[in-house]
């Protein structure tokens, strides 16, 4: 199991969690954080420190965001398992289902 970013993410990217991450798995896209399935230790940590609530313990995603369990994993399908977020900054890509929700603004 692991943990999940879902859609309250999307164009906010607070990255309160990436502070917080004891073992770098938190991945950040142009419009989103990602937590990479094999890296993450399941420590919780990331949890309660996101201020728009959109971490999840896998099983515990809500129904209405429950593709972002593939959405998560997916998008290190091109970028294997680096083994550290810091090593990289920004991705300059999302997740097709990432990319393709309208821009939040404000």
């Amino acid at each position: 199991m692991t943990y999940v970013i879902a859609q309250p993410c999307v164009d906010v990217k607070d990255k309160a969690c990436i502070q917080e991450c004891p073992v770098d798995c938190i991945y950040e896209g142009q419009r989103a954080l990602y937590i990479h399935p094999e890296e993450c230790v399941d420590c919780g940590a990331c949890e309660p420190v996101c201020p728009v609530e959109a971490i999840f313990y896998e099983d515990d995603t809500p129904q209405e965001w429950a593709q972002y369990k593939a959405v998560n994993a997916e998008f290190f399908d091109e970028l294997g398992s680096p083994g550290g977020a810091s090593a990289h900054g920004l991705i300059e890509r999302d997740h097709p289902v990432v990319a393709g929700q309208p821009v939040r603004t404000g």
